[in-house]
Formats: C-alpha cells, sequence, structure tokens
C-alpha cells in the first residue's frame, strides 16, 4: 500500500491542475502566438501559477492501493490488483486464457 501522504498528494495535484486549467491554457495561448512582448508577460505569469497545477506532474495510481507502478488504465488499478479481482471473478467480461 502506499503512503496516505503520497495520495492525498496526488489528489491536491488533481485539484490544482483543474482549477488552474482555463488559466493556463489562456496564458499558454497568448505564449504561443502572441507578440514578443505580450509572451514574455504571459510567461511570467504563468511561472506564478503554482507547478503542481502543471498536469504533467500528476501521476496515475491504482484506486486500490495506490500502487503507481504497473497502472491499467482501462480498469484504473494496478496489475497486481487485476489480477487478484479477475481471478476471484470481480471484474465483469475478463477471464483467464487458456489454449
Amino acid at each position: 500500500m502506499a503512503k496516505e501522504s503520497m495520495k492525498a498528494r496526488e489528489v491536491k495535484r488533481a485539484k490544482l491542475a483543474a482549477k488552474y486549467a482555463k488559466k493556463r491554457a489562456e496564458l499558454k495561448k497568448i505564449v504561443n502566438t502572441g507578440d514578443p512582448e505580450a509572451a514574455y508577460a504571459a510567461a511570467q505569469k504563468l511561472q506564478d501559477i503554482p507547478k503542481n497545477a502543471n498536469p504533467i506532474r500528476m501521476h496515475n495510481r491504482c484506486k486500490i492501493t495506490g500502487r503507481p507502478k504497473g497502472y491499467m488504465r482501462q480498469f484504473g488499478i494496478s496489475r497486481i490488483q487485476f489480477r487478484e479481482m479477475a481471478s476471484a471473478g470481480l471484474i465483469p467480461g475478463v477471464k483467464k486464457a487458456s489454449w
């Protein structure tokens, strides 16, 4: 299991990213398309936004254990939890392959 502080940090990052998403998008647009003076001012404002508001800093974690590695996007859980749940028949439509 992941530490509770690590899970809480990811939740905090997700909230910050959602809060500043619109503002970041507007400033990024000005930086990429505006004239140099406006782009410089927008870049300065972009740097004032918290680092954790950047969606790149978020990391997928297992919903059950909080494990950061071996994450399966389709199910939202780690490979280990997926295997246990699939073996127990808790995931509909998934069965062990045999040939």
